[in-house]
């Protein structure tokens, strides 16, 4: 075996990412993996979603990433939306990866659990299969459609299962997700490799704030992020309620950046609590215009609540709010604390009375404040920098090389 296929770089080596959930560049971490790869002497290839208002063509390249994109119609209606949602987006990514051809290295990121069938024909040809595991599906299923462990539920087991199963590696976002895949997973301890997602500093580089934009309050709050129904927005509004009606809190305006599938529903809640005043939304923001808002913003908000997958999965918006040296209000989970650490102060789980005392006592202290800002701009610039989670990639894709002689050995032995 050569040096390039020990190291799992070097000339000729090709992998094809696979993405259901968001288009590329659009997810910042398939693209940071893209470009570590690309950087590591591999040719790289993109299957994923086309955007709405950006990442629209059906097939670029970006840095010398090629990128194959399909038309996909987002979920509606609930667990049968994402039925006709995800066999749409397989039925596509089946196509363009026969189009694509036989790789060293096929990388699937979930959600869905379903790509290790879209896989199966470069498998055959070759191909090990890394399996990212962005989400806990069963989890997520579980936090987002409150159906407790129906049949679906129990469909979607069995699909993870499969996909561990067909997985020569597997790359977990942190140490809770590692525990799953060894324990629920069944795959070995070598085979699973910690790739933390990571803000790209070079985007989020603060700015002077302009207090304009507090809309004529002496602080800013601020939100950023994914809007479903598990990512806790309504949590946040009410406790704002709280900050203004029971702790006679005005001094602030918020805003809540991002969009989702209950961003109506959020807008509808915060007229419904008479927050409309004070709270703004501004949907989707370019990069320039979100740096604004946090380079200005006073206390970052991380509402999520404690259910089954909140509480072992990484949030971006924490890391995000971190590499900005803003100081965070999290509810009390088990991986924001190891994200963040002392760079945010918890509530207990679920508690908006105790989220909108803590927010009301970083405004006014901003000593703290500015404590915990740098905290978590030293833990992004080192524990949790990206250059930390290029070497386990490129470890984990070395691990996968290693195995693909030995898997040829085996096939052509079963002929």
């Amino acid at each position: 075996m050569n040096d390039a296929t020990t190291s799992g770089s070097g000339p000729n080596r090709r992998a094809l990412i696979l993405v259901e959930n968001l288009s590329v560049p659009f997810d910042r971490r398939v693209w940071q993996e893209c470009t570590t790869l690309r950087d590591a002497g591999w040719t790289v290839h993109v299957i994923c979603p086309q955007g709405t208002k950006r990442d629209t063509e059906a097939e670029t390249v970006i840095d010398g990433v090629r990128i194959h994109r399909y038309p996909l119609r987002a979920a509606t209606g609930g667990p049968a939306g994402y039925l006709r949602e995800y066999g749409s987006a397989l039925w596509h990514t089946a196509r363009l990866a026969r189009k694509v051809g036989p790789v060293h290295v096929v990388h699937a990121c979930n959600p869905p659990d379903l790509l290790f069938l879209a896989s199966r024909w470069l498998r055959r040809r070759g191909a090990q299969f890394v399996f990212d595991q962005h989400d806990l599906v069963p989890e997520l299923y579980l936090s987002r459609f409150d159906r407790g462990e129906d049949l679906l539920y129990r469909g979607v087991c069995a699909l993870e299962r499969r996909t561990y199963r067909a997985a020569d590696v597997v790359l977990a976002t942190n140490e809770s997700y590692r525990d799953v895949a060894i324990e629920r997973g069944g795959k070995r301890p070598e085979d699973v490799f910690v790739v933390r997602s990571a803000p790209q500093i070079e985007r989020f580089q603060p700015v002077p704030p302009e207090p304009e934009l507090k809309r004529g309050k002496p602080h800013l709050l601020c939100y950023l992020g994914v809007m479903g129904p598990q990512d806790g927005v309504d949590y946040a509004l009410r406790a704002l309620a709280k900050l203004r009606d029971e702790l006679g809190r005005t001094d602030w305006h918020a805003v809540f950046v991002g969009s989702g599938d209950a961003f109506d529903a959020m807008v509808e809640l915060s007229r419904e609590l008479g927050l409309t005043d004070q709270v703004e939304f501004t949907g989707r923001i370019p990069d320039a215009d979100l740096v604004r808002y946090l380079s200005t913003a006073d206390v970052c908000l991380s509402p999520d609540p404690r259910n089954p997958l909140n509480d072992v999965s990484t949030m971006n918006k924490v890391l995000e709010y971190m590499a900005m040296g803003r100081p965070i209000v999290s509810f009390d989970l088990r991986e924001a604390r190891v994200s963040a650490g002392d760079a945010a102060v918890y509530a207990r789980a679920n508690d908006e009375a105790e989220f909108a005392g803590l927010v009301a006592r970083l405004l006014d202290d901003p000593e703290q404040r500015a404590r915990m800002g740098k905290l978590g701009q030293e833990r992004i610039g080192g524990p949790l920098s990206w250059s930390n989670s290029q070497e386990s990639l490129l470890a984990a894709y070395a691990a996968a090389v290693a195995k693909r002689a030995p898997a040829q050995a085996r096939r052509r032995r079963g002929r």
